[in-house]
């Protein structure tokens, strides 16, 4: 196949530009896109309701407009889905992304307005591969084809109007691409979009096994997977012997520390490299732009304006709530977005580390409903994955999944934290692992190394090995097995893990 590279460089070069004004003007930048979502929803319902045409810079926005959760904007996207017009945002809605899922199981249906699909998405998408090329002079990416991993339109509701799509975000992406972009990428529609994910893997083998990969895009656990199964088909040790032009992993979703040992294990390091991506239902938001950090560049033009809440104020009543321009670095804060897909100052529910202001790079700390705090340990999900990491290292491990939650204390036994870690290699040992996972984890949060002090209140973690295949399981009886499916990595009860353990212990 033609090497159409230098060609795609040339494209993107201009990109590269625009990429720098929001790195040196970013509060400009981001003061532009806040008075032309405004502007573009001026005479929706919620634009009429809020008077947006009398809203005049910052200040008055966010003095007059509340923030919001999905279960304060829910009618007015039930409404959307019932097929009513300009109500978040202009005219139609006709596509809808269930999220990954909430801590209880519910879903979420977030609209995918066309303009949040072309200025944010595919814009985000494309901002990704520039600065990739950006990163990699010697990147020969556009030589072959993309593999792809998304999701299906596997869900519905009942009262959704005519014509309407619900499922994930990723099977709109891949039905509404550019057919220009098809013919760069594998699978074809009709296997990306399946919805039976054990008839779907065998085709997703067969699709990409003799097929000239030079990248693939999706999450880090279910690509292993697949993976995995190439592997297998081609009685290969590493997936170069497969694809011997794979040169970069676009990964998101979750985090990728945990399962870098292993992608590293079946990969040649001369050739591979990965680039982290910050890519939810709610928006596309950045992407790592320098291999020297996985920090990522928040991506200011495209659709988003952002804005942040100290981590300490998260569950005050009325927040203090902060521009981009006002926000410090080495500081964690609960995003919050406005954007073309007509959430306003929308809680999204993740956390983000400051890494620097200027250019503005953040990591994801985690999720703020997706942390343990029974003790007052504060344990966040960036903490465990560390953690997790640490402990694998120091054991020889490998994990495929897991998830932790609180085991209250009783008149028998005090508090701790209850693991349970499907393991793809067992530990040298299961009680070094517990230790050094307990011992990272009290190097990575003082809260909880403070209530581990003595034992005195908080025992030591109780790591339980989940049988194999237990977390594919419970995803598909939750109705969230696929490509972009993810368990909960932190609990504050003991909802789904009970589910988990019950499962384990039927399991054969």
């Amino acid at each position: 196949m033609i090497d159409f590279t230098p060609i795609a460089r040339q494209y993107f070069a201009h990109r590269l530009q625009e990429i720098q004004r929001f790195v040196d003007y970013s509060e400009s930048v981001q003061r532009e896109q806040l008075a032309t979502l405004l502007g573009c929803a001026s005479y929706t319902e919620y634009g009429q309701k809020y008077r947006f045409p009398a809203i005049r810079g910052y200040n008055d926005f966010s003095n007059t407009l509340p923030l919001t959760t999905y279960e304060d904007l829910k009618p007015h996207i039930q409404r959307m889905i019932r097929g009513e017009k300009s109500i978040l945002w202009p005219g139609r809605v006709d596509k809808f992304a269930q999220s990954s899922g909430t801590s209880d199981g519910k879903s979420k249906y977030i609209p995918i307005t066309n303009d949040a699909l072309k200025k944010n998405h595919y814009q985000g998408a494309s901002d990704v591969v520039a600065l990739y090329l950006n990163m990699n002079p010697q990147s020969r990416i556009f030589s072959g084809k993309a593999f792809i991993l998304g999701g299906s339109f596997a869900n519905s509701v009942d009262y959704a109007a005519p014509g309407t799509q619900i499922g994930d975000l990723s099977a709109s992406l891949i039905k509404n691409i550019n057919p220009m972009a098809n013919m760069m990428r594998v699978p074809s529609k009709s296997v990306a979009l399946m919805e039976n994910w054990d008839e779907k893997l065998p085709a997703l083998v067969a699709a990409s096994l003799n097929s000239n990969i030079t990248n693939i895009s999706g999450v880090p656990s279910w690509f292993l997977t697949v993976i995995r199964e190439v592997m297998k088909a081609a009685g290969a040790r590493s997936i170069h012997d497969v694809w011997p032009n794979l040169e970069v992993f676009f990964h998101g979703g979750i985090s990728f520390d945990p399962y870098r040992e292993q992608y590293q294990s079946i990969t040649d390091p001369q050739k591979m490299h990965f680039v982290e991506t910050y890519n939810a239902s709610e928006g596309f938001f950045a992407s790592q732009s320098s291999f020297d950090t996985n920090a990522m560049l928040l991506l200011l033009d495209i659709g988003v304006f952002y804005e942040f809440i100290p981590i300490d104020q998260i569950d005050e009543e009325r927040p203090m709530v902060l521009p981009l321009w006002e926000i410090s670095a080495g500081e964690t804060y609960a995003l919050v977005i406005t954007s073309c897909n007509g959430l306003w100052r929308y809680k999204i529910g993740d956390t983000v580390y400051i890494e620097s202001t200027s250019p503005l790079k953040i990591r994801i700390a985690g999720r703020t409903k997706s942390y343990i705090n029974a003790f007052g340990e504060e344990l966040m999900v960036h903490n465990a994955n560390a953690a997790i990491t640490y402990a694998c290292v120091a054991t020889g491990a490998q994990i495929t999944d897991f998830t932790a939650a609180p085991v209250y204390t009783t008149e028998q036994s005090k508090g701790h934290h209850q693991w349970l870690i499907e393991f793809a290699k067992m530990p040298s040992s299961l009680k070094a692992f517990t230790e050094a996972l307990d011992s990272q984890l009290q190097h990575e949060n003082s809260d909880y190394e403070a209530k581990r002090y003595n034992d005195i209140f908080l025992a030591a973690p109780e790591v339980v090995v989940a049988k194999n295949g237990i977390f594919d399981t419970w995803l598909g009886m939750t109705g969230k097995r696929g490509g972009q499916r993810k368990v909960p990595r932190l609990c504050n009860d003991r909802k789904i893990i009970n589910q988990l353990l019950e499962l384990n212990k039927k399991k054969q």
